[in-house]
């Protein structure tokens, strides 16, 4: 049966969209040449949805703490769709991507057509969404995702009736659209492809399709393999640089402005480089953009406002890394850290790190890449976190379909997967391994120090804005005033139950006064147990316990 344009449909949506690029990524990947032929279009595209479709969960899952019968309404669950596309936008197509999405946000969020199967609201946000995307752009190319998007838009308004009568003509003239790319784009006729970004894009309209009319994806698109001779297009259109040209660098940030320095920086990044793209607002703008000085991309940035989630890629080496084909090793610890001081200890103890920034946890593409990067036949994943659990499943189980072995030990605190790393045995049988890290990280309890945002009420009773809170094994077991008191409470409680070891892993910003008085608070009061203290650097909380 065919469903509202609502908040359950947007959330429909963006899972069938992510389930659709997870199978067509590869081949995207591959036929990926324009604007630059890196191979990852497919893959930033289905970061770009993974992370607009968890924003959406995390919607839906607020809502059901309140009660079984709270359900988001359409405009918060288009906003956080659209928020999340941006903060997860990857690559030149992502960013596009992001921006399509924002436009639809807008006119989802603004409502009505109640009456009339939401049809005329889908085709006023496709219209926007184009609208949205070409802004963004600052030098708008012909036989791209661009196109594609328009061709979209175009026939939705050409089209009566409900939303997914809409949808339906949206995700075939994209597929129409889509064939046509090489008799738009030089680049692509030479290379017998059709745009990347754009076969991303009719996947995304085929999951809107599903999601409106009730029935899923249909049959994914697969475009014929050379779709320019149908079509009789000449042999050179004259368009598109030759492969291999082009700038040294992709720089890509998020940035937090305002729309006058926005402009000012597009202005100024569009004379460093080139296939800029701009999107975003309201303060938080994801910034995009090929140079052959990255360094100077970045300052643009800083002068405009504040940068972060800085990613600067070079080409040639991407190149390079994607085509050698190193010996695989036969198994590899892959762990997700907080705080440039865990991953340097991690990296160091032989794991292959990805490194997390408060409050940017990471998407399952990234972890499967980690596991790819690692390039062996038996993986040992640890999530470090208990808010991954299906993030990392999901990562384990993709692994696992391109012939990877892999284990995933959940655990749920760094602290555990230092333990669980602390017993890693390469020359062990992979089973016996795996069962010695699990047992190491289950017997490590573990416990945070952080400092309340807002008032609120806690297992332990009601925090103010500023308290230091002290949370064992997840739930928060101690309310205090001090770092260092409160901390040393926590450890009496975890201690009360036996211990051998303790580890301190100190966030930036606590000195090593506050380690240096617990390790004396454990020797006095605690006999025969060790203290051994890390710099974790960046991270969300304050200090990390661990009782092993």
């Amino acid at each position: 049966m065919p469903r509202s344009l609502d908040a359950a449909a947007v959330r429909a949506w963006c899972a069938l969209a992510l389930d659709a690029l997870g199978r067509a990524r590869e081949e995207i990947d591959a036929i990926n040449v324009y604007p630059v032929a890196d191979g990852d279009t497919g893959t930033n595209l289905y970061l770009t949805v993974e992370s607009a479709a968890r924003a959406v969960d995390a919607v839906f899952d607020a809502h059901a703490t309140t009660g079984p019968s709270s359900r988001p309404g359409l405009p918060e669950t288009a906003r956080a769709m659209a928020h999340g596309a941006l903060i997860g936008a990857r690559g030149n197509s992502g960013a596009i991507l992001a921006q399509l999405l924002r436009g639809t946000a807008e006119v989802l969020a603004a409502g009505g057509d109640e009456d009339h199967g939401h049809g005329a609201l889908l085709r006023r946000a496709l219209r926007r969404a184009v609208e949205s995307a070409y802004e963004g752009v600052a030098r708008p190319v012909e036989g791209t995702i661009l196109t594609v998007a328009a061709a979209a838009a175009a026939a939705g308004e050409r089209t009566g009736g409900d939303a997914t009568a809409v949808a339906r003509a949206a995700h075939a003239a994209a597929r129409t659209a889509l064939e046509a790319t090489p008799c738009q784009l030089d680049v692509l006729g030479r290379a017998g492809v059709v745009d990347a970004g754009g076969r991303g894009l009719v996947e995304v309209l085929a999951a809107l399709s599903g999601a409106l009319g009730g029935s899923g994806v249909p049959v994914p698109a697969k475009a014929p393999a050379h779709p320019w001779r149908t079509g009789g297009c000449p042999a050179d259109t004259g368009d598109g640089a030759a492969p291999g040209a082009g700038p040294a660098f992709e720089v890509i940030y998020l940035l937090d402005a305002d729309d006058a320095a926005v402009a000012r920086l597009r202005a100024r990044l569009d004379v460093l480089g080139e296939s800029l793209v701009v999107v975003g607002g309201d303060g938080l703008w994801n910034v995009h953009v090929h140079v052959d000085d990255a360094g100077a991309a970045v300052e643009a940035g800083i002068e405009a406002g504040r940068p972060h989630r800085v990613r600067i890629t070079h080409f040639g080496a991407a190149a390079e890394e994607r085509t050698r084909v190193p010996e695989r090793v036969q198994r590899a610890v892959v762990a997700v850290v907080p705080g440039e001081g865990l991953a340097e200890l991690c990296a160091g103890a032989g794991a292959t790190v990805v490194g997390v920034r408060p409050g940017e946890p990471p998407a399952s593409g990234e972890l499967v890449q980690a596991v790819r990067r690692a390039h062996a036949h038996e993986v040992v994943l640890l999530p470090n976190d208990a808010g991954l659990r299906h993030t990392a499943a999901a990562a384990a189980e993709q692994a696992r379909t391109e012939g990877v072995r892999v284990a995933l030990i959940p655990t749920r605190s760094p602290v555990q997967g230092i333990a669980a790393l602390a017993v890693h045995e390469p020359g062990r049988r992979f089973d016996e391994d795996v069962v010695a890290m699990t047992t190491a990280a289950g017997a490590t309890r573990y416990a945070e120090l952080t400092v309340a945002e807002r008032q609120s009420w806690t297992m332990a009773g009601v925090c103010q804005a500023g308290d230091v809170l002290g949370l064992i094994d997840g739930d928060v077991a101690v309310i205090g005033e001090d770092l260092a008191a409160t901390a040393a409470t926590v450890l009496d409680r975890m201690l009360a139950a036996g211990g051998e070891m303790v580890t301190l892993v100190l966030g930036a910003g606590v000195p090593d006064a506050v380690a240096e008085g617990l390790e004396r608070h454990v020797r006095s009061g605690h006999l025969a147990v060790d203290t051994v203290v890390y710099r974790g650097g960046q991270q969300p909380a304050a200090l990390l316990i661990g009782i092993e």
